[in-house]
């Protein structure tokens, strides 16, 4: 048997663009509804966009620095552009191949100018006039006019023209950028289309009327085109006065960092595509030809416009949790049990119930609270303000760095703290992502405390797309653990021993190493020794290190892993114990669940943590037992046991790195997990 040292890991960015395949799948599921379909394709895009913004831009920093690290290399950067070279040929042969087919045979059409009627043709220009003209600039480049600055994945047009301006110069090259403000899908009006939805694209609008943005010169070549930018923020938090006032800053810069992908029409001339990535200094693999609209992610605001609920999804409506009444001030119920949430079967109103009851409750004294994606638009940040208002001492501490959503929780916590809330930032140098909110209610002479701890994010709308877990106890040792970490958070000061809590980047890490480790060791003395995980990705060499030892000492280990996964399975004499499996279906799988056992000795943890190198050294995170033997069995049967009998939405990966879908055995029926869930969970209501 060969030494598990000796096999490397799988990387981790090619292993993220094989997620991606997975997600485009449902969209060439024709079980799946045509306007769902629609949308995955749409978020296999907004996926790309983001691995470009973050990850892509790590490897082409190092084509531009000769670097040659085995991570971000001129190596690295050619092979993922293969990858993503041959996804979006993928995206756009099933868009233009299928998709479009398909929407036509239900009386759906996005309207090039060449199908448009006269009628219609008219109304398109009259829309022009009205509505896009006015807000466009075109800009012919000479020396008092150089090439604009374009922001991050906006839409632009490149244009060559003939002729002379005004002063009889012959600058042939112009540039056309498009506001944001402007819709990318407009539903032509029933009196030119009739009963069909009918649509046309702000592009094809602007396309067809180029001409009227250049009186007097002749329209030649010309192509839409996007550049997409390197977008993580550089900040230097050791050496800011104030983070607030320096990601504002950030923010600004945003949408004019380093170009690391250029998307143009297929059409677009090979003087103009060289023209462009010689402004933006790309290298000729980082353009994308592409045949249809430049960004495939706004073609979702068709799914919003389309009132045809048969293409759509089943609507889902969550139950309440039935452990939780109504009838019984939830703070009389804590003190029975438990309570645990299975998102989103069941409703994340629960959880603003349990917050609402606190604010109302003139007995509480104090509620803190961690907000890292709540959305700009959030009840329970409305909550949290009445509860100032009532004279409750409030701590938030708001994760201001949470990509993407830094300039929701700027707001949220100038709001809070403008109405006397005790606004923090957690930790200089790491995030906060664990999620976490502590009651402090006063009963008699003594102060209870009371928590809830989630594996996801405190948002409403996210709550009903993602699986997460959320936990409800009045557990002293737990709540007490919650309470530290909110002193730690807010003053700095070190973490005392814990009861219950693994709190990253402190001991998580390596509780979760001893964890395996001693799972490895017990079967090694003959003991069976079992793993069982869940999570979004696991990208840490440690910890994957780990789970090969432990696959070589005989542990049989299942790992139920999304997105990004490193580590191998089932290789002959390396990690032939190892199965990895990724669940891709209606919701997005988001809770971590982490179970160990050695014979009839169960632990089982949920965490905010993925095991990545990130989330275990560089955020505070948190990991809890379930210690409640009948909710423990529960998670095991839903989020653990009906996953790894999934055979409709899993795939499995292979020893070669590639993942397949299962083969179902003669007799045998197809077993969605989320499927089977929602019918439980309909069934209780």
């Amino acid at each position: 048997m060969s030494n598990p040292k000796d096999h490397e890991f799988l990387p981790r960015d090619e292993s993220f663009l094989a997620f991606n395949e997975r997600v485009l799948d449902w969209a060439r599921r024709v079980d799946v509804p045509l306007l769902e379909r629609l949308r995955y394709l749409c978020i296999v895009s907004s996926n790309l966009d983001e691995f470009f913004e973050v990850r892509m831009a790590l490897h082409l920093r190092a084509v531009h620095h000769h670097e040659s690290k085995a991570l971000y290399s001129s190596h690295s950067f050619l092979k993922l552009s293969e990858l993503a070279h041959r996804l979006v040929d993928e995206q756009y042969a099933l868009y233009n191949d299928h998709l479009l087919a398909d929407f036509a045979s239900k009386g759906i059409k996005l309207l090039s100018h060449g199908e448009r009627t006269v009628l219609q043709k008219k109304w398109v220009k009259q829309y022009f006039d009205q509505e896009v003209k006015p807000l466009l600039v075109p800009v012919s480049l000479d020396p008092a006019h150089p090439f604009p600055t374009v922001a991050n994945k906006s839409l632009n047009f490149i244009v060559r023209l003939s002729g002379q301006d005004a002063f009889g110069r012959e600058n042939e090259i112009a540039i056309v950028k498009v506001p944001r403000v402007l819709p990318r899908i407009i539903k032509m009006p029933e009196r030119v289309v009739g009963k069909k939805n009918y649509f046309v694209a702000l592009s094809s609008v602007i396309r067809a009327h180029l001409s009227d943005l250049f009186p007097g010169r002749h329209v030649g070549q010309f192509s839409q085109f996007r550049v997409t930018r390197d977008s993580e923020l550089a900040v230097d938090e050791e050496d800011v006065q104030n983070l607030r006032t320096a990601l504002r800053q950030g923010l600004e810069q945003r949408q004019f960092g380093q170009a690391v992908r250029l998307e143009v029409s297929s059409g677009c001339s090979q003087d103009l595509y060289r023209f462009l990535l010689k402004q933006f200094q790309l290298p000729e693999t980082a353009l994308y030809r592409v045949h249809g609209p430049v960004n495939l992610v706004r073609l979702s605001q068709m799914i919003d416009l389309v009132d045809m609920p048969a293409l759509l999804f089943k609507p889902y409506k969550a139950s309440f949790p039935k452990t939780y009444t109504s009838l019984e001030p939830i703070f009389n119920q804590l003190k029975k049990r438990d309570i645990l949430i299975h998102q989103p079967y069941e409703s994340f109103s629960a959880v603003l119930a349990f917050l609402k009851e606190a604010v109302n409750d003139p007995n509480v004294l104090a509620i803190k609270q961690t907000i890292y994606r709540t959305g700009a638009d959030s009840e329970l940040m409305d909550l949290l303000r009445e509860a100032v208002r009532r004279g409750k001492e409030v701590t938030a501490v708001v994760e201001l760095k949470a990509r993407f959503d830094e300039e929701a929780n700027i707001n949220w916590s100038e709001r809070l703290e403008s109405i006397g809330a005790q606004v923090v930032y957690g930790v200089v140098g790491l995030k906060t992502h664990a999620k976490m909110l502590l009651i402090t209610r006063k009963e008699g002479k003594k102060l209870v405390r009371y928590a809830h701890l989630s594996t996801g994010n405190y948002n409403s709308r996210t709550a009903k797309l993602y699986t997460d877990i959320s936990m409800l106890t009045a557990d002293v040792k737990m709540t007490a653990d919650v309470e530290q970490v909110f002193v730690h958070l807010a003053s700095q000061s070190p973490l005392p021993k814990l009861n219950h809590l693994l709190v990253a980047p402190f001991h998580l890490h390596d509780q979760l190493i001893k964890f395996i480790k001693s799972v490895a060791a017990s079967t090694l003395r003959g003991k069976r020794g079992r793993i069982v995980l869940k999570m979004n990705s696991l990208t840490d060499e440690r910890l994957a290190k780990a789970l090969m030892d432990a696959s070589h000492c005989g542990v049989l280990i299942d790992v139920i892993v999304r997105g990004a996964c490193i580590l191998s399975a089932q290789v002959p004499g390396q990690t032939e114990n190892i199965k990895v499996r990724s669940i891709i279906g209606r919701f997005l799988e988001h809770s971590r669940v982490f179970y160990f056992a050695i014979e009839d000795e169960e632990s089982l943890y949920l965490s905010s943590a993925d095991w990545m190198n990130r989330n275990m050294l560089r955020r505070v995170e948190i990991a809890w037992p379930v210690l409640d033997p009948e909710l423990r069995q529960r998670l095991i049967d839903e989020c653990l046991l009906a996953y790894l009998g999934d055979a409709k939405d899993a795939w499995s990966l292979q020893a070669d790195g590639k993942y397949v879908k299962p083969v179902l055995g003669p007799g045998k029926v197809e077993h969605s997990a989320q499927a089977a869930l929602m019918r439980r969970y309909e069934a209780k209501k």
